[in-house]
């Protein structure tokens, strides 16, 4: 699974941003995937994560009624909507795909990695 993130960068803290993750290969819709974000100096952090049929959903507490993260199969795309964007968002997003149907939650669940995409929110 071939993996490219885009519609990073930069944007008003407040306003919104749609992320999406285009993928290359046959496994993408049968596996879970989620989005991750790292900040220099930090740990590399969940944002949140998708099972294989888009049913089950899962967002660390930090964004949390902001975003909302989809995924249509048939395109072989997800979707990060990032709505009420603070600077404290500002990371390099990734998104990543692993073996699994329900939610993955750990970095360490996935393999198959895109390069990531700046996301920078001005206060």
């Amino acid at each position: 699974v071939h993996l490219v993130e885009s519609g990073g960068g930069l944007v008003q803290a407040g306003g919104s941003l749609r992320l999406s993750c285009a993928a290359s290969g046959p496994t993408f819709s049968s596996r879970a995937s989620g989005w991750f974000r790292r900040t220099p100096g930090k740990e590399r952090e969940f944002v949140a994560g998708i099972s294989w049929s888009g049913e089950l959903t899962n967002y660390a507490d930090s964004v949390k009624g902001r975003f909302t993260v989809s995924r249509d199969n048939a395109k072989n795309t997800m979707y990060l909507q990032m709505n009420n964007l603070k600077p404290e968002d500002t990371a390099v997003y990734s998104c990543a795909s692993g073996f699994g149907f329900a939610v993955l939650l750990d970095s360490s669940e996935y393999d198959y990695w895109g390069q990531g995409t700046q996301v920078t929110v001005s206060s």
